[in-house]
């Protein structure tokens, strides 16, 4: 529901009218489940991607208004940075984003023609670029997510997870996700451990969505790491928030490669009971939105299934704790 397709004439016609040259439309890029993304040739030679915000009328959650214009934010943001591979953002307005294309394949397609001594290769070499991606802080020194249309940011960090994670409550109950537990058992159990919250005092720029699929990797040669993208998800808060996602690449404990590598490139994580509550926290504040969000994706059954059983095992474990 959120996808806005657009025939190759409309495209060209929009970035003539943007960018002052056309473009040829080779494929719509079809693994995004939210935007709408074209891979394109530019006339001038040039090879980018086109992508495209969801139409005005479509539903999204609360924290996704307004996530466009969050994501050209951290491309100018983060291409500053040296050491972290990002696509050139070559436009950016309230419609559409054209981003240069980038070489390899995403890690989830390319791992199977992967060596196996490529993955610790890469998952250090994700360690050090996420590590140089957390020296990007928030220019107001506020928490939270940047678009001002979603309303969500505070002055500590535990004043805007509560509110994201009390957003994310009112879209499920709008919705009627089936979340297993009541809004005021998950409020209940945040608030149990709002105080490690407290922990955090820098609002870190924090992907949230760094899974494999967000990860072009190449292995001709070295296997290297040659972007990330999709960064519309990020928000300003606790850089050990990343390991959430991160997790889905590969081990994420104190002795892991990623954490070595994070560790190289001077990223500073502190694993103590502190970091064990949070990260629980957050595991659960994904999980929430993973149930909730196929309300208005319209996902089928199985993929919903599937979603409750990770919050399922998520609020157990933050529970146990």
């Amino acid at each position: 529901m959120t996808k806005r397709r657009l025939s190759p004439d409309t495209l060209d016609t929009m970035l003539r009218a943007a960018m002052r040259v056309g473009c040829h439309v080779e494929a719509e890029l079809c693994d995004g489940w939210f935007n709408t993304a074209y891979r394109i040739r530019l006339h001038d030679g040039r090879d980018a991607v086109v992508k495209l915000a969801p139409p005005r009328q479509a539903p999204v959650l609360r924290y996704e208004r307004g996530i466009l214009a969050t994501e050209a934010l951290v491309y100018r943001l983060a291409s500053a940075v040296p050491g972290v591979p990002l696509p050139e953002l070559l436009h950016a307005d309230e419609e559409f984003l054209v981003l240069s294309a980038l070489s390899g394949a995403p890690w989830d397609k390319a791992r199977d023609h992967l060596p196996a001594e490529a993955t610790p290769v890469l998952l250090r070499e994700l360690g050090r670029i996420t590590a140089r991606l957390h020296t990007v802080v928030s220019p107001d020194e506020q928490f939270g997510y940047p678009a001002p249309e979603s309303a969500l940011t505070a002055s500590t960090w535990r004043e805007a997870f509560t509110a994201m994670v009390t957003a994310v409550l009112a879209d499920a109950q709008h919705w009627r996700s089936p979340l297993g537990m009541t809004s005021n058992e998950v409020l209940a159990l945040v608030d149990a451990h709002a105080d490690a919250l407290d922990d955090v005092d820098t609002p870190t720029l924090v992907h949230f969505d760094l899974w494999p699929g967000n990860i072009f990797v190449t292995g001709d040669g070295k296997p290297r790491i040659t972007g990330l993208i999709d960064h519309e998800r990020a928000f300003w808060g606790d850089a050990a928030a990343e390991l959430v996602s991160l997790e889905f690449c590969g081990p994420i404990d104190a002795h892991s490669e990623l954490i070595a590598g994070y560790r190289d490139a001077a990223g500073r994580l502190h694993f103590d009971e502190s970091l064990t509550r949070r990260l629980a926290l957050y595991r659960l504040y994904l999980g929430l939105i993973l149930v909730t969000e196929c309300g208005p994706r319209g996902y089928g059954p199985d993929h919903l299934t599937f979603c409750q059983g990770m919050l399922a095992n998520w609020a157990t474990a933050l529970r146990d704790l």
